[in-house]
């Protein structure tokens, strides 16, 4: 896990805090200086590795899993990967993962993470997979479409068309992965402790609300 600074505790109830977002919407932008606030660990990527461990493939394979919603897969079952590309993503100690495996693992491993409290967790469904976890909280950023345009140009330096389609297609992956949950209306308040539209806060003070809460 990535813990930020575990000294910055102090004044904080232990809790674990879910972070789901529109593309373009801020979501690591909030995150990271969340959790360094706090004194809580960040965790985005380390779900990947997690995911293969328990899984015994690599990290390169869930990673085409969740961009890819399992077409990599599909062209392998096709035939149109060779084994030895196989043999390669997979190393020795074959394992396997499908969609399926992706979503069973995944609720393993961030049942896990979340039992050892103090954690921000970035997207990956953690609103559903932790809604009954009674220290958690569950926070949506959203926004405009056009404002998360404009962040990804902003920040990522992307040419507007280049960030429309990024924006665009994090949308349907997103989307798609809450269907292979078996959950749709991902967007619904309802869902959440907070929703924070950030075409009308800024990060900022995005930040100092999410903090607030837990206060």
């Amino acid at each position: 896990m990535n813990l930020i600074n575990s000294d910055l505790r102090g004044g904080y109830d232990m809790a674990v805090i879910t972070i789901s977002r529109q593309g373009g919407a801020g979501g690591l932008s909030v995150a990271y200086p969340l959790a360094k606030k706090l004194g809580y660990a960040l965790i985005d990527e380390e779900i990947i590795n997690m995911v293969a461990k328990d899984a015994k493939v690599t990290s390169h394979w869930v990673r085409s899993i969740e961009k890819d919603a399992g077409g990599l897969l599909h062209r392998m079952i096709d035939g149109f990967i060779s084994g030895k590309y196989i043999d390669r993503l997979v190393g020795d100690k074959k394992g396997y993962i499908d969609e399926k495996v992706y979503i069973e693992t995944l609720y393993k491993v961030m049942s896990r993470i979340a039992e050892e409290d103090n954690c921000v967790i970035l997207g990956r469904g953690g609103q559903y997979i932790l809604r009954d976890l009674k220290n958690a909280y569950h926070v949506l950023l959203a926004a405009d479409k056009q404002d998360r345009i404009n962040f990804m140009v902003e920040h990522h330096n992307f040419l507007p068309t280049k960030a429309k389609n990024i924006v665009e297609q994090y949308d349907v992956r997103r989307a798609r992965l809450y269907r292979k949950m078996g959950e749709v209306g991902y967007d619904k308040p309802e869902l959440y402790h907070l929703v924070i539209n950030t075409s009308k806060l800024s990060l900022e003070r995005a930040v100092d609300i999410v903090v607030d809460l837990i206060k």
